[in-house]
């Protein structure tokens, strides 16, 4: 079938096709050079960049289970001005779009960061990770003075996910989207404030919390006892909470959790999602989004269906 429009928009962001490779599982995309097809990727969403350089999580920090994945990673990287120095330049030459994920442990450090990378035109949108689930060993503090350490995820609480977000937002035209995680009794509640607080697009959903233990050394495998599970298993429980969202929440939907297939990425997209992040899949075959975009072309010819918009939550009507 001939014109297939894949095109999709988060906020002012169009994507020539709605597959993202998600944070932390793509490098700054520049290591994935000549191991994937750039043009059957809609944007790349980089590894998480703080307002200093971080060493990450000690050792281990992945271990690979029955069914899927568990990582200690930790938010390893450059920092702010190691990634403008380093990684930027490199961003620039791939012919794929850029979306820069943001993280800290102040609100003064995602801002810090917002402002600066916000004059850099090569960046088209923030992706704001407010879920990360293994840097919150009760040092975290999340910039508010009647809660100077926070114990748990910050968008484990809809006020703080609010004043994040709603702060950020004034610091940038560009599109921004929030991470959230989906560790919450009603991940609704959470998704309003984001886009209650102006936000374009919601990225959902992060890791679960998850742990193995060698029972011969009695010891958990990962150096930092917990970290955040992926792959396979998740999926059932991604998608649900997508569908939760699209149907309580009109905003746009970056979807994943176990997406391998096209047949699972195109359940996201009936679930409600715009778009949809490969993750774990990414660690394994890197060429992944090539063989997911000439599955979701082939199901759209199949049946007929010229624009994959038109497949946008249709389960839910």
């Amino acid at each position: 079938m001939r014109g297939l429009k894949l095109k999709v928009k988060l906020g002012k962001l169009e994507l020539n096709n709605p597959i993202v490779c998600a944070s932390g599982t793509f490098g700054f995309g520049e290591e994935l050079k000549g191991l994937c097809d750039f043009k059957s990727i809609g944007a790349v969403i980089t590894k998480t960049i703080t307002l200093d350089p971080r060493p990450g999580n000690p050792p281990p920090r992945i271990y690979e289970t029955e069914c899927g994945v568990l990582n200690s990673v930790g938010l390893e990287n450059p920092g702010l001005e190691g990634f403008i120095k380093d990684k930027l330049p490199k961003l620039k030459k791939l012919p794929v779009k850029t979306i820069v994920s943001v993280g800290g442990f102040s609100l003064q450090e995602y801002r810090q960061v917002v402002e600066r990378l916000n004059e850099r035109s090569e960046i088209m949108a923030f992706e704001i990770n407010l879920s990360c689930p293994n840097v919150i060993k009760g040092e975290f503090s999340c910039g508010v003075p009647e809660q100077p350490r926070l114990k748990k995820i910050i968008s484990q609480d809809k006020e703080l996910t609010y004043k994040f977000t709603s702060d950020l937002r004034k610091l940038t035209s560009k599109t921004l989207i929030v991470k959230i995680t989906p560790e919450v009794s009603d991940i609704t509640e959470i998704a309003k404030a984001v886009k209650n607080a102006g936000a374009d697009a919601i990225s959902l959903v992060n890791t679960f919390f998850g742990m193995a233990i060698n029972v011969e050394t009695k010891k958990p495998y990962l150096g930092n006892i917990y970290g955040g599970y992926s792959g396979k298993a998740i999926k059932p429980m991604s998608l649900y909470r997508v569908w939760r969202v699209a149907s309580n929440v009109d905003i746009p939907i970056i979807a994943g959790g176990g997406i391998e297939t096209a047949a699972d990425a195109l359940e996201f997209i009936l679930a409600g999602a715009t778009a949809v992040s490969l993750g774990t899949v990414n660690l394994v075959y890197p060429g992944a989004a090539g063989k997911i975009l000439s599955g979701i072309r082939q199901y759209l010819s199949r049946h007929k269906i010229s624009d994959i918009n038109e497949l946008k939550g249709k389960a839910n009507r």
